[in-house]
């Protein structure tokens, strides 16, 4: 077992997890406002008007705890994209990431470390939105194993997406783009708000072709026990996009893409 290695891995993760816990006005403070904005007036004001959502046949759900599992996965993704993305790009903008390259690491515990801190980013700030939802809402868990994979699984994955975000980006307006123009917009489309059954064809057929849907279902399906998608065959295709994204992520760093001239 090489020792030196995994030491270097602990140590890059270490270093990426305390660059945004060290600025918590930076990491928790905008998605506290933000999310404490979305649950009044989205939860309350227009809850009330919207009234109760039902799907799959079961009891109708408050509109405020129908939105809770969007915002978590929202709130998860975002976080996690950008640490991993920023933390990649902060590091070839300053030419210090030559020194992570240059260490005895092998590049998957490199790449694997970048995407472990962008998840407990995300995981964290995924946590900080239930338990503000708790505040406006009673929240339980119905499946906690199915939202604890999910969780995971979302975080997991667009820390990856990050990575190479991060290797690709020429500009700070890239990250920015990407996170803004496109993830968002996903996940906006994903079911958050409204209920995918709700839409006319051929909406709802196209909606189906979102990945956010199965993200957004994956997690409501773990807080309130009911989902638009089957929750088993949505975890094993997002854990297997996760897998190739990870190794397209090792492959990237391997070939020295976005790291050499």
């Amino acid at each position: 077992m090489n020792l030196s290695g995994f030491t270097g891995f602990k140590t890059l993760a270490r270093r990426e997890i305390l660059r945004f816990l060290r600025r918590p006005r930076n990491t928790f403070v905008p998605p506290f406002i933000t999310n404490v904005l979305y649950f009044s007036v989205f939860g309350v004001i227009l809850g009330d008007r919207v009234g109760r959502i039902a799907l799959d046949g079961g009891d109708p759900i408050p509109y405020i705890l129908f939105i809770l599992p969007g915002l978590v996965v929202l709130g998860a993704i975002s976080n996690a994209f950008e640490n991993a993305s920023f933390s990649i790009f902060h590091g070839r903008w300053n030419d210090y990431i030559e020194e992570t390259l240059t260490s005895p690491m092998s590049y998957s515990r490199m790449v694997v470390a970048y995407i472990v801190a962008g998840a407990t980013r995300g995981l964290l700030v995924g946590s900080l939105i239930a338990v503000i939802g708790a505040f406006f809402t009673s929240v339980g868990v119905a499946k906690p194993f199915y939202l604890a994979a999910f969780g995971l699984v979302v975080s997991l994955l667009f820390a990856s997406f990050g990575v190479v975000v991060g290797l690709w980006a020429d500009d700070w307006d890239n990250l920015t783009m990407m996170n803004q123009f496109i993830v968002r917009p996903l996940v906006f489309f994903g079911g958050v708000f409204y209920a995918i059954r709700e839409l006319p064809s051929p909406y709802q057929e196209l909606s189906m072709l979102n990945p956010m849907v199965y993200m957004v279902n994956g997690v409501r399906y773990g807080f309130l026990g009911v989902s638009e998608v089957d929750p088993n065959w949505s975890l094993a295709v997002l854990s297997a996009l996760t897998a190739a994204v990870l190794a397209l992520d090792i492959a990237l760093f391997k070939r020295g893409y976005g790291l050499t001239d």
